[in-house]
């Protein structure tokens, strides 16, 4: 068995998701995690994803959720309608909003300003956790300013951090195929620093399951893992699997087949043991289920992520999973450990022994 304290090569991670007993990777991955959460408390968040207009112009084929600007069904949320969403949060006890949308083709900075600058003048309990770095990009070129200077002004009227959104897989061959208009590898990495270096933490994302290989998943955790060690400015890591349901991609590509549980928790196990910089890694029941969500924890997973009050984009493409706190808190104490509540920060509000 490998040395957890030893840092992985990419070559030592692909032969481990390759060819490693499922067993083996559970156990070391969960040691990983006891290393550095020794109290086994397991957090979640109470949130709820605003998606502020479903008008995209990017095309990604494994996007089920977007509309062409000239769609009928094509919308931008007031912001009005933002304000309610964001009340009935609030009074299920929510602290953050995972804000996001289509890249809309229209709208500048100036928009995304006064949004931020309505929400955290209006709902200062919220937290604004907001705009991937495939919007940051487009809001910067329609705009015609720097993506450095969009996020400083965003941040200036109130948004906290950016989440990984947008990520796929960091290799710019899959990237030509699953979504050809976003933008390159080097500039999702690049904004993130950017963010990182203007005292803004983010998240980092993977969605795999279309067309990539073992290797390019892992190389996609050595750009996080090094950037990381420049700025230290990831809070977190969470792998999904990509979702068909209503999609192009599984159109144009009908070889691409659905993901097991067994796969979803070897590259679980092995993204603990690669990302060694990174403390939180979030368990996606919302893509796997309550049950294989739950059984992440024993595979390096110390964080349930959100309750979901709300969550359009991965619904859209099939996957309908639904829990409430009460549920996480159960299933949490179900595998021995100790559910806590957090709020963007990864600060514990509240544990529930």
């Amino acid at each position: 068995m490998l040395d957890i304290n030893k840092r992985l090569s990419v070559d030592e991670a692909v032969n481990l998701i390759e060819n490693a007993e499922l067993w083996e990777l559970g156990k070391m991955a969960y040691e990983k995690k006891l290393s550095l959460h020794p109290d086994k408390i397991t957090t979640f968040i109470i949130d709820r994803n605003i998606n502020y207009t479903n008008a995209c112009w990017v095309d990604c084929k494994f996007c089920a959720f977007y509309r062409h600007v000239n769609e009928d069904d094509a919308y931008v949320l007031s912001f009005e309608e933002i304000g309610k969403k964001i009340e009935e949060l609030i009074q299920i006890g929510g602290t953050q909003i995972l804000f996001q949308g289509g890249v809309h083709p229209k709208l500048k900075i100036d928009w995304y300003e006064d949004l931020v600058e309505y929400i955290a003048k209006n709902y200062p309990s919220i937290t604004i956790h907001g705009f991937s770095a495939i919007e940051i990009d487009y809001i910067a070129k329609i705009s015609k300013i720097s993506t450095k200077e969009v996020l400083l002004r965003l941040q200036k009227k109130g948004l906290y951090s950016i989440p990984g959104a947008g990520a796929e897989v960091l290799s710019d061959r899959v990237r030509d195929i699953v979504a050809p208009k976003k933008c390159n590898t080097a500039t999702w990495l690049r904004i993130h620093k950017e963010a990182h270096e203007i005292g803004m933490k983010t998240t980092a994302t993977m969605m795999f399951g279309t067309v990539e290989t073992t290797r390019e998943i892992v190389q996609h955790w050595k750009f996080l893992r090094d950037l990381q060690d420049i700025t230290g400015g990831f809070r977190a890591f969470i792998l999904w699997s990509f979702q068909g349901k209503n999609t192009r991609l599984l159109k144009e590509h009908p070889e691409i087949m659905k993901a097991s549980s067994n796969h979803y928790l070897r590259l679980l196990a092995v993204s603990r043991l690669f990302l060694d910089n990174f403390k939180n890694i979030q368990s996606s029941w919302v893509t796997q289920g309550s049950y294989i969500g739950q059984l992440a924890l024993k595979f390096g997973a110390n964080d349930m992520g959100s309750t979901m009050m709300e969550e359009n984009v991965v619904k859209a493409a099939g996957a309908n999973f639904r829990m409430n706190a009460d549920e996480l808190i159960n299933l949490i104490k179900d595998v021995g450990e100790i559910p806590a509540k957090r709020n963007t920060n990864y600060d514990i509000l509240e544990i529930y022994k």
